[in-house]
């Protein structure tokens, strides 16, 4: 008995655009097939791939959005992974496409096996893609019609072979319009396949979708089409600017997010917070995955558990509770991004996942400023009086490999997070592949740091240690850069390789900085008392720039405790942190000068700051990273990039400090070339106050050509009352 078969019908605006995304991708790919061709092998690889995936997705994109136009009497959705099999094939079929266009000549052997290759991965394409829509019962083919669109599809291919190579011939006047033509031509041919395939699927009445839930709604096709011809416009503008073969391209990732309807969308969110729940959490990460795996896109899981939560309804009750939670839900939302996903998955845990620029300093600072907002008082709490109520949270941050399912991601935030709670809480920490293995170390040097900085005994020493900075003309000590130490009771001394990154994965980076500043301050008071006006330098993380108000209030603070002039200190950041956010960087930067403090650029030379950036900075000061310094005596590049940095700085009004100076020859050449302080083991290990003092009388005593400059050297005797330093 024969069966009933639905009428195919098609949204006409949905097959214009998708014939218009066939039309744009074979103008891309006509431009590209010039660009593989250029001589050096290593741009025309890089072309090629990247060609691949570009085109491959403009003809991914022209079938699926074709699918789309399909409309269907049932709710209708096409599975992830096969949609994402069937976009490999066409990437595929583009890859053998380029890479005959790559050729000196079209041979007739060459023309068949690359037409019958190309045919065969498009029909692999477009039938992988179609196979994404399942359906119960399932679709019933015609063959003759798939026969026809593999003929139509093979045919389609060599005629986009000749055109690849005709328009070689063609006057360069002419080529560009030839290439317009052909691109329609190519355009219609493809979208002819597609729709012929299309007609050879035979769907019973009565059919029921059981990929639903999968990729589908009614505007994914013009987002796809949207993204995709930003994408295929993006490859063209790269490809015309850079025809001799740009070695770096930019990468094409564009998102396809996933639409769902109002109806759907109320029944995913969470009932009191009005945030995603689990399973859109889960259904985004799925799809933030499968790009990350196919695009290299950046991914980043944030899971935030409140501290202490469980009391506040013991004490005040479920109302109380949730008032909490809803307010803890608002001040997250008010930081995350529109494209961000914020879910609350239990009573206290909420999760927030990041797409694009996740280096782990941006993580770093989105963390800290989440703990801030929790931080803030709460006050209106029902019953809880005129009482304001502190929060505190532990933040787990796991990053996206690129590997394994998406949902492996929860569980490695959520270790992450168990790790700063068991460091203490009110901080945060990242997962690590090793962390398994090496968490406990990680959480007792958090704990020991925390302790430290609180002062508990037992906690070891943290201490600053002094490396002098000696002016090259007059041989004078002009003042010191602190460097942080830290003496554990039972690990001995631990490096500032091990140290620094602990601070920062446990959010302690600041508080750190902040007992810097203050023993920076405290001990310049110390000499002060013993005729010694020195100057000292100091270093400053990206996450204090990033908390511009606390860091100014935090030296004002310090200044004023211990009576010191802020043209005491100076604050060194490095090249990078400088050119990280640079417009809030330049921000801090005033404000700490408008305060008093000098401000130096360190490590120059291994970042990517512009002149121009540079002028708008208020620093006084650069100091070349000592990489450059190693081979001075022995390399003519290192003595050449020394001289340019000085006489750059010079030419802006700064003042240049070489560090890493170990060698009489290395600073022979320095002062050669006119280098305004060294610094270095040559002249002094960084050591303790104390043994600087020393150091400094030592220097005094034996009647040494180095000595203090005027201005930083007195009488070096202690003051009446004074203990020294």
């Amino acid at each position: 008995m024969p069966v009933a078969e639905i009428a195919l019908r098609f949204d006409p605006a949905v097959v214009v655009l998708s014939y218009l995304t066939a039309a744009f991708a074979s103008y891309v790919a006509l431009d590209l097939a010039q660009r593989v061709r250029t001589p050096d092998a290593l741009v025309a690889r890089i072309w090629w791939i990247a060609g691949s995936l570009s085109m491959g997705t403009g003809i991914w994109a022209m079938h699926f959005v074709g699918m789309l136009a399909l409309k269907l009497p049932f709710l209708a959705g096409y599975d992830t992974a096969v949609t994402l099999l069937s976009w490999l094939a066409a990437v595929g079929v583009s890859a053998i496409a380029l890479r005959v266009a790559a050729q000196e000549t079209l041979t007739p052997a060459r023309l068949a096996l690359g037409a019958a290759s190309m045919g065969a991965g498009i029909c692999a394409m477009h039938y992988t893609g179609m196979a994404a829509l399942v359906l119960a019962p399932g679709i019933q083919w015609h063959w003759g019609l798939v026969g026809a669109s593999a003929a139509v599809a093979t045919g389609a291919a060599a005629a986009a072979l000749c055109i690849f190579f005709g328009l070689r011939r063609l006057p360069h006047a002419w080529a560009r319009w030839g290439q317009v033509v052909s691109a329609l031509v190519m355009g219609a041919a493809v979208a002819g396949m597609h729709y012929t395939g299309m007609a050879a699927a035979g769907i019973v009445e009565g059919s029921v979708c059981l990929s639903a839930q999968g990729l589908g709604g009614d505007n994914l096709g013009y987002l796809v089409a949207g993204a995709t011809f930003a994408l295929l416009l993006l490859t063209l503008i790269t490809s015309a600017l850079d025809a001799r073969g740009e070695r770096r391209t930019n990468r094409l990732q564009q998102s396809l997010h996933a639409a769902t309807t109002e109806l759907y969308e109320i029944a995913l969110r969470d009932p009191l917070t009005g945030l995603a729940n689990r399973q859109l959490l889960d259904d985004r990460l799925q799809h933030a995955a499968a790009r990350g795996q196919r695009e290299g896109a950046r991914l980043a899981l944030l899971t935030i558990n409140l501290d202490g939560f469980k009391p506040i309804n013991d004490s005040f009750g479920l109302t109380a509770g949730d008032h909490v939670l809803r307010e803890t839900a608002r001040r997250l939302q008010g930081l995350a991004r529109s494209h961000d996903t914020l879910a609350r998955l239990g009573a206290d845990e909420f999760v927030l996942m990041l797409e694009g620029e996740v280096a782990e300093a941006t993580l770093a600072q989105v963390a800290q400023r989440l703990l801030d907002a929790l931080a803030e008082p709460l006050a209106d709490v029902p019953g809880a009086g005129n009482q304001p109520l502190r929060l505190s949270a532990s933040i787990g941050i796991a990053l996206y490999d690129g590997q394994g399912p998406g949902e492996a991601l929860i569980a490695q935030a959520d270790s992450a997070v168990q790790s700063a709670k068991r460091a203490g809480g009110n901080g945060f920490a990242f997962f690590e592949a090793h962390m398994q293995a090496g968490v406990r170390e990680q959480v007792e040097l958090a704990r020991g740091l925390r302790a430290a900085l609180a002062g508990e005994p037992g906690s070891g020493v943290l201490a600053l240690h002094y490396q002098p900075k000696i002016a090259t003309v007059a041989d004078e000590v002009t003042g010191v850069e602190a460097l942080l130490r830290w003496q554990h009771p039972q690990r001995g001394g631990v490096s500032p390789a091990v140290l620094i990154p602990v601070a920062e994965r446990f959010g302690l980076i600041v508080p750190l900085g902040d007992w810097v500043i203050n023993e920076s301050c405290r001990q310049l008071a110390a000499w002060r008392d013993i005729g010694l006006q020195m100057r000292v330098a100091i270093n400053l993380s990206v996450q204090q720039l990033r908390q511009a108000d606390a860091l100014v209030q935090r030296f004002q603070e310090a200044l004023a405790r211990h009576g010191v002039d802020a043209s005491q200190l100076t604050c060194e950041i490095t090249e990078s942190v400088a050119m990280d956010d640079a417009a809030a960087t330049e921000r801090a930067l005033r404000r700490l000068a408008e305060l008093g403090l000098a401000l130096s650029i360190d490590d120059f030379g291994t970042g990517y700051s512009s002149l121009s950036y540079l002028r708008q900075l208020p620093v006084s000061q650069l100091k070349i990273d000592r990489s450059f310094i190693q081979d001075l005596e022995t390399s003519a590049d290192a003595r050449a990039i020394v001289k340019a940095v000085i006489d750059l700085a010079h030419a802006l009004g700064l003042r240049v400090v070489a560090e890493g100076v170990e060698t009489d020859g290395q600073a022979a050449v320095l002062r050669g070339k006119r280098c305004d302080e060294l610094q270095g083991f040559l002249f002094a290990r960084p050591m303790p106050a104390d043994q600087l003092t020393r150091w400094a009388r030592g220097l005094d005593a034996a009647g040494s050509q180095l000595r203090f400059s005027a201005s930083v050297y007195g009488a070096l005797e202690p003051a009446p009352g004074s203990s020294g330093a």
